[in-house]
């Protein structure tokens, strides 16, 4: 009986289709729409009776290698693939939700996330309760009869705070509710939410699933009969991942394996010596026995991840200062990179939170966040110790 493969092999063999030139990389198409042999079989399938692809918006078969391999990663029956990450989670809410529904979401999600919650889906009747990604008992209190979904990112950006998926979904599902994990920082190489009892796996593939900080996309995956009206949503208002993005996407797969083991040893060293350092108050990072949720996080992880952060006293003119005498790290607010990137999450990627919510969430005007890169950590730690000792 053939073994199951094993994670490496799924993400540099699995969703490939070759053409009839029977190439090895797998081919782009770049194509807005697909040719049909006769009258009948376009009939055929723009009813769905027969597999093909038509028009670029909804079938590309460069979109559909990307969705198999990052599928089979995730132990997933079916992945539909965007544009972005939050055109995946608007399309998650959009195609499983209507108004006069609710949701719970973690209160420490990304700054955008918050704003589509709060502003855009609040303005079209889909409320939104915020309580803490750390305690279930404030997940169950927030339950109403009209709740239909569960949202968090474990681990949460900035703060890598790690929430009981397993708790929960059970939570959720008792309610009636579907879980849906962000799981961004830990791709599926370090963490599988679906085995954990989630109902809704959610990328932004242009972090860490790129890995080199090249293209945009996001991606949905579930069991096939609740990613159907996700597909549908993308098959009618269009928030399309390209054909080459989905070709950059497909091939850097290939090396998630190894740089999410060396992201993950580089962040764990970075952390380490950050937490010695006399000038950091605190430093956020999961493989840290100090971290609050460390003992969930190694259960529910194969590792800490490649995020770190950590909190200066001094606050915004502190972290400003240790951040502007970096000369390695890249001052932006992406994440995911072979390159070190750091940024100060409250005037950068949270900004358009309210101070009320950015409190809420704990995140203060001295702390930074740096996504730990493939470079040398010596190098690294140089970089930082330029701004840190001159506090």
């Amino acid at each position: 009986m053939d073994q199951p493969l094993q994670p490496e092999t799924l993400a540099v063999r699995s969703g490939t289709v070759r053409s009839q030139f029977n190439e090895h990389s797998e081919a782009m198409y770049l194509t807005s729409s697909f040719v049909f042999a006769s009258a009948a079989e376009a009939a055929a399938r723009f009813s769905g009776a027969e597999a093909g692809p038509i028009y670029a918006r909804f079938t590309n078969p460069g979109v559909s290698m990307f969705e198999e391999r990052l599928a089979a990663l995730e132990g997933a029956e079916r992945c539909v693939a965007f544009a972005s990450g939050m055109a995946a989670i608007l399309a998650t809410v959009m195609g499983l939700m209507k108004a006069g529904e609710h949701v719970v979401a973690s209160r420490s999600i990304f700054g955008s996330t918050v704003q589509l919650f709060s502003n855009i889906l609040g303005r079209f009747g889909v409320e939104t309760t915020f309580v803490s990604p750390t305690d279930p008992e404030e997940w169950r209190a927030a339950i109403k009869p009209n709740t239909r979904l569960f949202f968090l990112e474990s681990p949460s950006n900035p703060l890598t705070e790690v929430s009981d998926i397993r708790a929960l979904a059970d939570i959720a599902h008792a309610a009636g509710a579907w879980l849906a994990v962000d799981n961004c920082f830990c791709t599926p190489i370090l963490q599988r939410p679906l085995e954990l009892g989630a109902d809704i796996v959610i990328h932004s593939a242009t972090k860490y699933l790129d890995g080199q900080g090249r293209v945009l996309g996001g991606a949905v995956l579930g069991k096939k009969d609740l990613m159907e009206g996700v597909y549908t949503f993308l098959r009618t208002a269009g928030p399309t991942l390209s054909a080459f993005n989905a070709w950059v996407l497909h091939k850097g797969l290939e090396t998630l394996g190894l740089r999410m083991r060396a992201h993950s040893e580089n962040a764990l060293e970075l952390a380490t010596w950050l937490e010695a350092h006399p000038k950091v108050a605190r430093v956020f990072y999961p493989g840290l026995p100090s971290h609050p949720q460390h003992e969930l996080a190694m259960r529910q992880q194969k590792t800490g991840g490649g995020i770190v952060a950590f909190e200066v006293a001094g606050g915004k003119d502190a972290a400003w200062k240790v951040i502007d005498a970096t000369r390695i790290m890249s001052i932006t607010a992406n994440l995911g990179d072979t390159r070190t990137t750091i940024t100060h999450p409250s005037s950068t990627t949270h900004s358009r939170m309210t101070p009320e919510q950015r409190a809420g969430a704990g995140i203060g005007d001295g702390l930074i966040r740096v996504a730990v890169g493939l470079e040398a950590v010596v190098d690294l730690r140089n970089d930082l110790a330029r701004g840190l000792d001159a506090l």
